[in-house]
């Protein structure tokens, strides 16, 4: 934001002319230049108190106040809380990826992992493009040692998973979703862009790198894309799954946000999300959450479509499988393991044939 657009700027420019004016006036009645440097340095620093007053609505304008959250809820969500116990810090040393697919499952969810790596998962899907996939982890509430040591002898032979020991649970999506934020921003910044994107969705991975491609530059900076909500509204109803509790988050309406199913983004923002959560008071849900943080940092979420706005290629809902519907598409919400393993095989043919 320019200084100079802001209503905090033109008050105290307003109020220096003010001040140049009565000293102008006083210099014209005493003659002192001495006086009237005086003057002039105690005009200047009174305007530099009056902006340092108002230094949230000059620097970061859409950060009011009752966001600031104590440390204590910020540690909640903040990485250093919690310690890796599997990590894949070496992945990124030496490459700029493309593309970094960060998939957030539990752990008992190997069946969704073995068929995300045979289907949109897999390395080398797009010729001559650079994909990474990783899926994320927490533990559960009950340790459960037969599936830690599986999740780790599964680790070692793909090297695709991250895991830290804060728990793993529908409620704390928000905070695997910070997980994810910093460990792009501290282990793969040379990244073009990231994607978050849940284990029970379909992918069409061709069809998102050419419509990456087609944004250009200006997709390589404070840039997000998915199926954006603008007109959301916190549920008071306790009983309902989303429920949001008045002294929790209080205004009537969410910012602008993108479906938690899953969104792209500029590797730049990891690290800038990362940052604003920390103004940010938790809420438990999480892409709620990274719109409030896109709020702060004064970043509008892209809708992602084609043919005038007509076609949403991040389709949340679920659709029955059609060969060509699905070609032209990003992704298709709702899949289980087994129905994504069926349709692979055939949705390849869709190059040759929609």
């Amino acid at each position: 934001m320019h200084l100079t657009h802001s209503p905090t700027f033109e008050f105290c420019n307003f109020l220096l002319q003010c001040v140049m004016k009565f000293l102008f006036r006083l210099n014209m009645r005493k003659r002192s230049r001495f006086k009237l440097l005086k003057y002039l340095a105690v005009a200047g620093l009174i305007t530099l108190l009056v902006i340092f007053a108002f230094n949230s609505t000059v620097l970061w304008p859409s950060l009011p106040k009752k966001t600031l959250t104590p440390k204590n809820l910020h540690d909640v969500i903040s990485p250093s809380t919690y310690r890796f116990i599997l990590n894949q810090p070496e992945l990124c040393e030496n490459k700029n990826p493309f593309l970094v697919l960060m998939i957030p499952v539990t752990l008992n969810g190997r069946e969704a992992r073995t068929a995300i790596r045979k289907t949109w998962g897999q390395y080398g899907l797009v010729p001559g493009v650079n994909i990474l996939h990783l899926f994320i982890i927490g533990q559960p509430a009950q340790s459960d040692p037969v599936l830690q040591e599986h999740l780790e002898r599964e680790s070692k032979e793909y090297g695709d998973i991250i895991q830290m020991d804060f728990v793993d649970s529908y409620h704390n999506l928000t905070i695997k979703t910070m997980m994810i934020m910093n460990w792009i921003a501290t282990y793969c910044q040379g990244a073009w862009y990231t994607m978050k994107i849940d284990a029970d969705v379909f992918l069409n991975v061709r069809y998102l790198v050419d419509y990456l491609h087609d944004q250009g530059e200006s997709s390589r900076k404070d840039y997000i894309t998915g199926s954006v909500i603008s007109d959301a509204v916190p549920h008071r109803d306790s009983f309902n799954k989303w429920y949001i509790p008045q002294d929790l988050y209080s205004d009537t309406w969410y910012p602008p946000y993108v479906s938690g199913a899953a969104y792209v983004f500029s590797t730049d923002l990891a690290r800038k999300i990362s940052w604003a959560s920390r103004f940010v008071r938790p809420i438990p849900l999480e892409d709620v959450y990274v719109g409030m943080c896109l709020h702060v940092l004064g970043v509008k979420p892209v809708y992602a479509t084609r043919f005038l706005g007509l076609r949403n290629l991040f389709e949340v809902r679920r659709l029955n499988y059609e060969r060509c519907t699905f070609s032209k598409r990003i992704l298709v919400n709702g899949f289980k393991p087994q129905n994504l393993l069926h349709i692979w095989h055939d949705f390849q043919k869709s190059e040759f044939t929609c």
